[in-house]
């Protein structure tokens, strides 16, 4: 591959300016460094278990809406309120979820596996205890592939974690602290949702690689429409085992940090955890087997309680559901309508996000990141309608740094940003065809994304932005420039470029910011200079 211009061809502008604003814009998808980083003599051992609420409109065992946001328990089936005599019927759409995504990620589907219960007390499990599959699991032994991002768009590195494990399991309901009052209140709406508890081998070293396998896992789910993968709503919590040691001893004691909300929160609480534990040993001290909290207002990792004595959770069969048995086409049992037949799931899987980006890079030519950003961001109809009538690399460069940074600075998605592909269309042209400038074009896509109005047109028109391209009109400009500023003048022909700044600002002034910027600087050469 290449290696990229210093300056982009697009618009002249460094790619450096580029870099730093695409990190700033959107962190969570961009590598950045440790501020501090790990000492060489110490090796992070990272394990995670990303639960991901399935896109069902009943819950696992019960009818009940598992839809998002509804009033405080109106979304409460009898069984998830434990009332006695309730008995669990499970949803056939969660099963074949759960099967699905399985099999994208490579997994040995268990034709027959058992739901167990788990017993703990919290206030917000009505029944005391959890419905899960911890000894006898839906699928194991898969194997994910994701990119993790660099300092640069061509460091681009695919990597791999294995999946040891993907449960069926129950959620929940939510506590409500109420600090004014003192007091908690219980949300059961939340309560029997189903959840695929999807458990990954110790296979990381670093929070990015655990960023970038979560996102692009993520996406593959979004992709399946078995998870919405909205971290705000509680779709996707992760859960993180950290440990650190010396290369050549044993496995250090972990730490785990529960229910990680967002992918920006799961990086920052990994480094956080893997310096606190290393400081602890640096200083003779033992790490404690705990579970922990990440508070992302602070930027660390709370305690919350030990492990150091095993807790025993009683786990026995669930004596209420027989189980669960998954057919192929090839068994005489198949035939029935009210089985499962992986045979049948497997013909449903999409077009799975690493070959979509495959078929970017291969059809346009793209690198691996920002064919990857494309994909993750649900860019790609959008892109492909788009770019099909447009230079590929400069329709490309406008796409990401001129509409999804600005969408992502404002932690919202494609789908729900407002803006339609169209609108992205006649901004590109404009800029290409130097009707609008480049801080004008940010200024109406700024608009856009804040509910100024849905039509560019309108809003150039009405903050009167459309560029100004007459060569007559811009030199009378310069030629009062010159005349009011003699002492810049003066610079500028003594061999210092840089003293054209100050006119060229003033040029801006003077059209409101409407002059264009390349003619404007190649008149006061040619007047200065010539």
């Amino acid at each position: 591959m290449t290696a990229l211009s210093p300056v982009c061809k697009f618009c002249g502008i460094s790619r450096q300016y580029f870099v730093v604003s695409i990190i700033k814009s959107h962190r969570r998808y961009r590598s950045t460094q440790l501020k501090q980083d790990i000492k060489p003599d110490w090796k992070p051992v990272i394990g995670l278990e990303v639960h991901a609420q399935i896109k069902a409109e009943g819950k696992l065992f019960s009818g009940a809406s598992s839809k998002y946001g509804g009033p405080a328990n109106t979304q409460v089936a009898f069984l998830d309120s434990a009332l006695p005599g309730t008995l669990p019927v499970l949803n056939r759409r969660c099963v074949e979820a759960g099967v699905l995504t399985a099999l994208a990620l490579q997994c040995r589907i268990n034709k027959v596996s058992r739901f167990d219960r788990k017993h703990y007390f919290y206030a917000d499990l009505p029944a005391g205890y959890q419905i899960t599959q911890q000894n006898h699991a839906l699928a194991n032994d898969g194997v994910f592939r994701y990119l993790q991002y660099g300092k640069h768009e061509d460091d681009c590195v695919e990597k791999s974690a294995r999946i040891l494990q993907l449960q069926l399991e129950q959620d929940s309901g939510k506590s409500l602290h109420d600090d004014i009052e003192g007091r908690s209140l219980i949300d059961l709406n939340r309560a029997g949702c189903a959840l695929m508890e999807i458990v990954t081998a110790p296979d990381f070293n670093t929070g990015d690689e655990a960023r970038s396998f979560v996102r692009d896992l993520r996406m593959l789910l979004v992709t399946l429409g078995t998870c919405d993968g909205k971290f705000s709503e509680g779709s996707m919590r992760v859960d993180a085992n950290i440990s650190v040691h010396r290369p050549g001893e044993p496995l250090g004691t972990r730490s785990e940090v529960k229910n990680i909300n967002s992918i920006y929160s799961l990086k920052k609480a990994i480094d956080y955890e893997i310096r606190r534990q290393i400081e602890i040993l640096e200083s003779g001290e033992d790490v404690i087997n705990e579970t922990r909290s990440y508070d992302k207002d602070t930027g660390k990792t709370l305690a919350m309680r030990d492990k150091e004595s095993k807790q025993d959770y009683r786990f026995m069969p669930e004596p209420n559901l027989p189980p669960l048995h998954l057919y192929s086409s090839s068994d005489a049992k198949s035939g029935s309508q009210s089985v499962v037949t992986i045979d049948n799931i497997e013909k449903q899987l999409p077009a799975l996000p690493s070959e979509i980006r495959e078929r970017l890079m291969n059809k346009y030519g793209l690198n691996m990141y920002r064919a990857n950003l494309i994909v993750n961001e649900e860019l790609v109809d959008v892109y492909e309608q788009l770019v099909t009538t447009r230079d590929v690399k400069k329709f490309t460069t406008f796409l990401i740094h001129e509409f999804l940074s600005l969408v992502l600075e404002r932690d919202l998605t494609v789908s729900d940003c407002g803006v339609a592909p169209q609108c992205i269309g006649e901004l590109y042209d404009w800029y290409l065809n130097e009707d609008l400038s480049h801080l004008n074009v940010q200024k109406i896509m700024r608009g856009l994304l804040d509910g100024d109005g849905s039509d560019p047109k309108y809003l150039a028109d009405t903050w009167n932005l459309w560029q100004i391209n007459d060569v007559e009109y811009l030199t009378s400009v310069c030629r009062q420039i010159i005349e009011e500023n003699p002492s810049q003048v003066a610079k500028v022909k003594r061999g210092k470029p840089r003293a054209i700044n100050k006119l060229m600002g003033q040029a801006r002034k003077m059209t409101n910011d409407q002059g264009n910027p390349v003619k404007i600087n190649k008149i006061f050469k040619k007047l200065i200079l010539d």
